[in-house]
């Protein structure tokens, strides 16, 4: 079997050769103009932000700044980034399920039979994107919840990191099993029961997401390397009972 850097540097390169190459183009202008003002952002108001809530943190915690600093700034930072892949993501879902698709015929030859038209597929990407934003919006704000909770809060980094890891092995690895009609409760189920691959493969997409400019190049390989996970760790997994 595959494990989650092989296949996200594998399916990097593969996204980059010619016959797939085109279907990355569209994708990769979207997360470029995404990503400029993501930068434009953080330089203009990052240090706004920060000052703004180290003025919240409690006067009976002021001996504690030189840890709440940098846990303060790591937790911005994953937040935003994650919010950039979330963002991006949606934008851009009906040329990942297109891309994955691709990816998919030419390591294997599979052919998926969908005789949906191109909009009714940008409708129903749409659709699916949103079931995850339905999943991943509520855990968000428990975790800003959790930021705000003196002592707690410390741990802020670690379960940002576990959350952003997690999803995006919700995020990628659903392209392929959405053309392969996976429903979403289905997929969950999947990715639990293969749970080290799922995190390891999120976290390695995650990682990648923070290194500048690099990050671009890497999306669309997330892709396929998620079609290669696919192919490896879930396609053979029976569906869960109801």
């Amino acid at each position: 079997m595959i494990d989650a850097v092989s296949a996200l540097v594998r399916g990097t390169r593969m996204v980059y050769t010619p016959g797939l190459r085109r279907f990355v183009f569209v994708p990769l202008a979207i997360n470029l103009v995404l990503y400029s003002i993501t930068l434009w952002v953080l330089f203009n108001q990052f240090g706004g932000w920060i000052d703004y809530w180290m003025l919240k943190v409690p006067a009976w915690l002021d001996w504690l700044s030189w840890l709440i600093w940098p846990v303060l700034v790591v937790s911005l930072l994953l937040v935003v980034f994650f919010t950039f892949s979330l963002v991006t993501n949606l934008i851009a879902a009906p040329f990942y399920g297109i891309l994955a698709e691709k990816v998919e015929h030419r390591l294997d030859g599979t052919l998926i039979d969908d005789d949906r038209g191109l909009m009714k597929i940008g409708v129903d990407s749409l659709g699916r994107e949103m079931a995850k934003l339905g999943y991943f919006i509520p855990r968000m704000i428990a975790l800003f919840i959790i930021g705000f909770i003196p002592g707690l809060n410390l741990l802020s980094p670690l379960l940002w990191g576990l959350f952003s890891a997690w999803s995006m092995s919700i995020q990628y690895l659903d392209y392929p099993m959405d053309n392969h009609q996976v429903s979403f409760g289905d997929m969950k189920q999947r990715l639990k029961a293969r749970w080290w691959p799922s995190l390891t493969f999120g976290a390695a997409v995650f990682v990648m997401t923070l290194v500048p400019l690099a990050n671009l190049l890497f999306i669309p390989g997330a892709v396929a390397g998620a079609v290669l996970m696919w192919q490896s760790h879930y396609r053979q997994l029976p569906a869960p009972r109801r």
